[in-house]
């Protein structure tokens, strides 16, 4: 009896640590899971940061950012030569035309010029895929992966959308947006760069 009691509580043991264990594979922001890690053509990636975009006091949507190791600068990430993702979950309504033409500027006002020039046929193809999806409805996501020697890939809901951006410069530019000199929210620019924030709760 003794020696099954003590079997029974290891098993409880168990059972008890297996929540705590999934719960640690997620990051939740603004009710959004975020697994910790992801693969992208067969690499292994951490997630290296989450956060919301808020426009004053409107949560927009949120983004997370992963890397094949956790960086925490800007400059280190952009220069990371590596697998890599963006993936942003809309929490209201997008135009998908609003959001072309606000990645298309956001690129521009961060972005060298001759870096934003080189990475045009991608601002333009991204800009056809939101346009083509009309609105990113709350809860639909799209992300946009970087595999070294293919290029970008466009996923809308988990489904690639169109050809790959072949431009390198494309997705460094599309990271300036937020980790550049005039991101669009700095409070997204620590969280993505797993700082913390005390500014916003």
């Amino acid at each position: 009896m003794h020696r099954r009691s003590l079997i029974s509580l290891a098993l409880a043991a168990c059972a008890l640590a297996l929540p705590l264990t999934s719960q640690a594979e997620t990051v939740e922001v603004a009710g959004v899971k975020y697994d910790t890690s992801a693969e992208v053509a067969g690499k292994k990636l951490v997630l290296n940061g989450a956060g919301i975009r808020y426009k004053v006091i409107i949560k927009v949507y949120t983004a997370g950012l992963y890397l094949s190791e956790k960086l925490d600068t800007p400059e280190a990430v952009l220069a990371n030569t590596g697998a890599k993702r963006l993936h942003i979950v809309a929490l209201r309504d997008i135009d998908g035309n609003d959001l072309g033409k606000l990645f298309t500027k956001g690129m521009e006002a961060n972005a060298p010029r001759e870096e934003f020039v080189k990475s045009i046929n991608g601002v333009l193809k991204i800009a056809e895929h939101f346009a083509a999806k009309k609105e990113l409805s709350k809860g639909e996501s799209f992300s946009v992966d970087y595999i070294p020697g293919v290029g970008s890939q466009v996923l809308i809901n988990g489904k690639l959308a169109g050809e790959p951006i072949k431009e390198p410069e494309f997705f460094t530019a599309l990271m300036r947006i937020w980790l550049g000199k005039s991101p669009a929210d700095d409070s997204l620019k620590d969280a993505l760069l797993g700082i913390e924030r005390k500014r916003r709760r």
